[in-house]
């Protein structure tokens, strides 16, 4: 007995540390509200489930073996069952218990489940917008209609297995026989009676199932559309409101049969529904969809086709997508850019998903802190202008320390955080092709930290940061937690830091100790002396992760994106309310829609593979990088979804209103409502029900040309500054390409898509066109090239490729960008950084070319503003010059680093010197020095000039390195004009 109460009290002991420490999270981060609704309603679901069925079983069971004949039928065919009763009676009274009880558990756990369902049909809120087909508010379909289906489907099964264990009793004690009835009856009356009600029951449950059949076929699947076709309509649904008649009718059968002990009448009966479901619900529909519909299918359908069409553009607000019909032309003009200057000049060049190493080795500084593989495009006013720019945070790495540095006091309480953000200009690099950097630094120096008040650096939630951190300390005790290594700090070259906010449960007290150790097994919680009255334990660090723990009920964005918020780094995320129970949208599974190769980066898309007809980005979340706080703003508060879940937590969303200016003008679209959206306008840009029968003009999301990856993945949609056609003036955008659809690989450009991503200003306005979709419809007879043709005109083009391939002599490999699309010069402009990198040692990207395409002529040149000179004959009227290196601007001025002295991660302020801007004939041209006349004796002291730089860096020779770096662009323009002349 000792054993076993030990056993229990350390079972009790390890539940209360899961759900007490859950308790004390909640309540910590203000949502208390949240776990003890859910836990409530998941509790009183599970009561009820298993009461229900538990209950039901239970009197089944109990009433079948106290109706039981005192003596049992002894006919030839029920012999055997003296000796079943003699084995099952010891065991009797533990099975009508234990078999009760055990059916009862699942069905509370499958009862539990359905805890948000339950809650949205009690908290409903009107959509205000009526069915086509019964005229009823959409909010039945979408809050009543699945809590009723569940209950119907519970109930059923309730009765299924009820009626199953007392048949099972019935038969064991006689009162349920086999055999012929020339023996006698074979059922006694209270058998006959038992079962008889509870046939009746389940035949009624039946035909409420059929009369909800009628609303749920407004949701079905179809082969050319979702929702109710014409013989659904017409043959379907009446048919479903039959056999519900035909099923009370069944159910009243069964009554008689209680009274007057025939069971002839319900078996005709149920034959009769049988008989019925598959005539009248099964043949009747496909005799219609056959003989009536498929000849006539396109006049027939085309009144449920347009109800699909008007539904899906309303349930994923594309309904007001403003279309133009662009006539794009493939010639390029002299001074064609002229108009489309502010676009050509803030063209993103730094392509966030290749830069993260060269943010690594210029800026990460500290072995303990690491930048994401793929970084943020955000917006910043530097110097009073709106600059588009790729910034990244420098989060904590416990990885980067060596296994020596690695202990519990260190991992837990000394690398506790990370450290500040550094961000890039989007379309300006600086010198030698890395990144021209407006902030960094440890400490934290630029436009972004200077002009913040109280600028907190300290990063102690992010999204790599997965384990447990103890923070804080009381007053007066020397700080430990490690900010990074200076000479000039008094403590040991270290300066350290002290956590004073409020971000995690405290945990001073022994109690708590006990619990959060048992959660973690970790002992050292317990007996550690930097554990003290004033400690904090911060977990569950992942912004996402907290944003979702909070608000179990929204489906959130792949990405969360982070920004300086009034003077603290905030990660913000965009999250969704979603329905599948539209009538007639069109279904999207979430995980397909959103798929490309940004979330293949990303080792896949972390959002639920689940499938809706209906979303909205009702919600914009916001953690903040220091503390955790998590703050939920109602961004679409008309969404009945939306107002259904305040019903249930008033304090938990705050009102738009709240937003502050700073954090307003650093919203933005969101990526996975575009993606979605834009999968679904390759189909639904078509209205007319007719064209949409004949998908003739259905099209594509094209797949990323940089992808290796096979089958390629989509293209993924780009954030960058552009002014469409019709638009007054330049603004932040989100983008995407489409091509034709079909078995085709002819790739050709039918259309570009993009919405207006800037959510507001810094007067906390929301934009007034924030979210409009603006599509350009290409003209059928023109043929512009789509993104692969343009990637295959770049890799074929003799002249590039012999240069790309000299490029790659050596210890070097080219890395090809983001191919960005912009409608400019009267038809679509093609852009695509490219980088150069070793490959072997230290391995980061240097923007070295720039690759240029309208039409089919081509640029390829150093910097954008050439190689835009190149395909515009030599006078663009792009006054792209801001888009050239970063002689002009500021980086951020060198810190000291651990060794004194200037930080050699850092970018130089001196200038570059700056490439020919005169444009040449062909593309690639603009060679810096004259013709050697000897290609073989440039490619030598190009490849001596790249192992010097690469021995230069490794050894941390900057100044080496550079002199290398200017003598192998030398050499390469050297070889590239002696090439050219040799044909020439």
């Amino acid at each position: 007995m000792a054993v076993v109460a030990v056993a229990v009290v350390i079972a009790a002991l390890l539940l209360l540390a899961q759900f007490w420490t859950e308790v004390m999270w909640f309540d910590q981060i203000g949502f208390s509200r949240v776990i003890w609704t859910e836990w409530g309603m998941r509790a009183a679901l599970f009561a009820a489930g298993f009461l229900i069925m538990g209950g039901a079983v239970f009197w089944s069971f109990t009433a079948a073996y106290r109706s039981r004949p005192i003596y049992a039928p002894s006919t030839p065919e029920q012999a055997t069952l003296d000796q079943y009763r003699e084995a099952v009676e010891p065991l009797r009274r533990v099975v009508m218990i234990a078999g009760p009880v055990l059916v009862g558990f699942f069905a509370g756990v499958a009862a539990s489940a359905q805890w948000r369902t339950v809650l949205l049909a009690f908290n409903s809120e009107p959509f205000g917008e009526a069915d086509p087909e019964f005229g009823i508010d959409l909010g039945f379909f979408v809050f009543h209609l699945p809590a009723l289906r569940f209950g119907v489907g519970f109930l059923i099964s309730v009765v299924v297995i009820a009626a199953i264990a007392g048949v099972i009793t019935h038969y064991l004690y006689g009162g349920l026989r086999v055999g012929p009835a020339a023996a006698g009856p074979r059922t006694t009356t209270a058998a006959r009676v038992h079962l008889a009600v509870l046939g009746a029951v389940l035949l009624l449950l039946v035909g409420a199932n059929y009369w909800l059949d009628r609303y749920s076929i407004l949701t079905n699947a179809g082969d050319r559309f979702d929702g109710a076709s014409y013989s659904d309509v017409h043959a379907v649904i009446p048919a479903k409101g039959i056999l519900t008649v035909v099923a009370i009718f069944v159910a009243l059968l069964f009554v008689v049969t209680a009274f007057r002990g025939d069971w002839r009448l319900p078996a005709i009966g149920v034959g009769l529904m049988v008989v019925s479901a598959i005539a009248i619900g099964g043949i009747y529909p496909a005799v219609v969809q056959r003989f009536q519909v498929n000849p006539n299918a396109q006049e027939l359908e085309a009144e449920y086709i347009q109800r699909n069409i008007d539904s899906t553009l309303s349930a994923f607000g594309i309904e007001d997508v403003e279309k133009e019909q662009y006539d794009a032309t493939t010639q390029a003009e002299e001074g064609a850019l002229r108009e489309d200057a502010a676009t050509a000049a803030s063209i993103r060049l730094l392509d966030p998903q290749i830069v993260s190493p060269s943010f690594r080795q210029l800026q990460q500084n500290k072995q303990y802190y690491n930048f994401n593989d793929s970084l943020s495009v955000d917006k910043y006013e530097i110097d009073g202008e709106k600059r588009d720019t790729v910034i990244a945070v420098r989060e904590l790495n416990l990885d980067g320390l060596g296994q020596d540095q690695r202990n519990w006091v260190n991992d837990h309480t000394v690398f506790t955080h990370g450290y500040g953000v550094v961000a890039a200009f989007g379309n300006q690099p600086g010198p030698d092709g890395r990144p021209a950097f407006f902030e960094g630094g440890i400490p934290s120096q630029g436009a972004i930290s200077d002009l913040e008040d109280g600028y907190e650096p300290r990063i102690y939630f992010s999204p790599s940061t997965q384990t447990y951190s103890i923070v804080g300390a009381p007053e007066g005790t020397e700080p430990w937690e490690l900010d990074y290594q200076a000479d000039d700090a008094d403590d040991g070259g270290q300066v350290n830091t002290t956590f004073t906010g409020d971000a995690g449960p405290h945990i001073g007290s022994f109690g708590s100790k006990l619990l959060f150790a048992l959660k973690f097994g970790e002992e050292q919680i317990l007996f550690s002396d930097r554990v003290t009255s004033e400690s904090q334990i911060l977990y569950d660090r992942d912004p996402q992760q907290r944003v979702s723990k909070v608000a179990p009920w929204l489906t959130l964005d792949n990405r969360v994106y982070p920004a300086v918020v009034d003077g603290r780094v905030k990660w913000i995320v965009d999250a969704y309310t979603t329905s599948d129970a539209v009538p007639y949208s069109t279904s999207t599974p979430l995980d397909e829609a959103v798929a490309d190769t940004l979330t293949q980066q990303q080792g896949g898309a972390v959002i639920l593979p689940e499938e809706v007809n209906y979303i909205r980005n009702s919600v914009k979340a916001t953690v903040d990088a220091y503390d955790g706080s998590v703050d939920l703003y109602a961004w679409d508060p008309e969404d009945p979804i939306l107002q259904a879940w305040t019903n249930i937590f008033p304090s938990a969303v705050k009102p738009m209103e709240e937003i502050s200016g700073d954090l307003m003008s650093h919203l933005r679209y969101p990526e996975d409502l575009f993606k979605v959206q834009r999968t679904l306008l390759t189909q639904y840009h078509v209205t007319n029900s007719a064209e949409f029968f004949s998908g003739q003009d259905f099209w594509n999301n094209p797949a990323d040309p940089t992808s290796d990856s096979t089958p390629a993945a989509l293209q993924p949609p780009y954030y960058l500054t552009l002014q469409m056609p019709g638009q007054e003036e330049s603004t932040f955008s989100l983008t995407s390409t489409f091509i034709p659809g079909g078995n085709t690989d002819r790739e050709v450009l039918t259309g570009f898509l993009a919405v207006d991503a800037d959510a507001g200003n810094q007067d906390g306005v929301k934009a007034e066109d924030y979210g409009k979709l603006r599509l350009l419809e290409l003209p059928r007879d023109t043929t512009v090239p789509g993104p692969g043709q343009v990637q295959n005109n770049f890799d074929s083009n003799p002249t590039i490729s012999e240069q790309l391939n000299i490029l790659q002599i050596g210890a070097s490999t080219v890395r090809r960008g983001n191919q960005l699309t912009l409608p400019v010069g009267g038809g679509l402009l093609y852009v695509q950084p490219v980088y150069i990198q070793s490959t072997g040692g230290t391995q980061f990207p240097l923007l070295r070319k720039v690759l240029v395409a309208f039409g089919d002529d081509i640029g390829f040149a150093d910097t954008l503003d050439e190689a835009l000179d190149q395909v515009f004959g030599g006078d663009s009227g792009a006054e792209a010059g801001d888009a050239g290196t970063a002689e002009d601007e500021a980086p951020v001025a060198p810190p000291d680093d651990a060794e004194g002295g200037a930080d050699p991660t850092v970018p130089s302020t001196e200038p570059s010197t700056e490439p020919s801007t005169e444009p040449s004939s062909e593309p690639g041209g603009g060679a810096g020095g004259a013709p050697s006349g000897d290609v073989e004796a440039a490619l030598r002291e190009a490849a001596d000039a790249m192992e010097d730089a690469n021995a230069a860096q490794r050894a941390g020779d900057w100044a080496a390195y550079g002199e290398a770096q200017e003598r192998l662009q030398q050499a390469l323009e050297d070889a590239i004009a002696a090439e050219e002349a040799q044909q020439g």
